[in-house]
C-alpha cells in the first residue's frame, strides 16, 4: 500500500501541482525583482534571424520548467513521496540545477554578463544529463522528459555564446543587410 502522501496512479493531486509550479517561481521572482534592469538591454541586442522572439523564449521556458517540474514529481512519487533519504540525490541534483538555471537568468538579463551565463549553462547542461541518468532507473518517463530541456539548453547556449563573442569582439556582430561592410 502506498503512503497517504502519494496520490494513486494517474492522479497528480496538490503535490503534483506544487512540483509543476515550483520551477516557475524562480523566473517569476527574477522578473519581479529585476525587470527594470532588463528592458533596455534585451531590446538593443543585434539578433540573428534564427534567434527566437521574446514571446517564444517565454513560452518555451515556461513549458520546459513545467515539464521538468512534472518529471521531478514522478521521481518523488516513485520513491514514496515525503522527504526521506532516497530522495536526497535525485531531487537534490534537480534543486541545484533549478538554482543554476535561475542564476543564468540573473547573469544574462540583469548583470549582462553572457560569459558567466555561458559557463553556468555548460554546468547546467552537465547537471541535467546527470539528473537524467540518475532518474532513469527510478522513472524512465521522468528521464525522457529532460530531453527537451537538453535540446533547449543547446539553443540557449548557442545564443549566449553569440552574445558573449559579440561582446568581446564587436567586429563579429552581424551587420544589417542594408549596410555594406568595408
Amino acid at each position: 500500500m502506498l503512503p497517504e502522501t502519494v496520490p494513486p496512479q494517474g492522479e497528480c493531486g496538490p503535490q503534483g501541482a506544487a512540483f509543476v509550479a515550483l520551477p516557475l517561481l524562480g523566473p517569476t521572482l527574477v522578473w519581479l525583482l529585476t525587470h527594470h534592469w532588463m528592458s533596455g538591454w534585451c531590446d538593443s541586442l543585434r539578433r540573428l534571424p534564427w534567434w527566437p522572439s521574446h514571446r517564444v523564449l517565454l513560452l518555451v521556458w515556461t513549458a520546459i520548467y513545467s515539464i521538468t517540474g512534472y518529471a521531478s514529481y514522478l521521481v518523488w512519487k516513485d520513491l514514496g513521496g515525503g522527504f526521506g533519504r532516497p530522495l536526497a540525490l535525485p531531487l537534490g541534483l534537480y534543486a541545484v540545477q533549478l538554482a543554476i538555471s535561475w542564476t543564468v537568468l540573473v547573469l544574462l538579463f540583469t548583470a549582462h554578463t553572457p560569459g558567466l551565463a555561458l559557463l553556468h549553462l555548460l554546468l547546467l547542461f552537465g547537471l541535467v544529463v546527470s539528473t537524467a541518468l540518475i532518474w532513469h532507473p527510478i522513472n524512465k518517463l521522468a528521464a525522457l522528459l529532460l530531453l527537451p530541456y537538453l535540446a533547449w539548453l543547446t539553443v540557449v547556449s548557442s545564443i549566449t555564446y553569440r552574445l558573449w563573442r559579440d561582446s568581446l569582439c564587436p567586429e563579429h556582430q552581424p551587420q544589417p543587410t542594408w549596410e555594406k561592410s568595408d
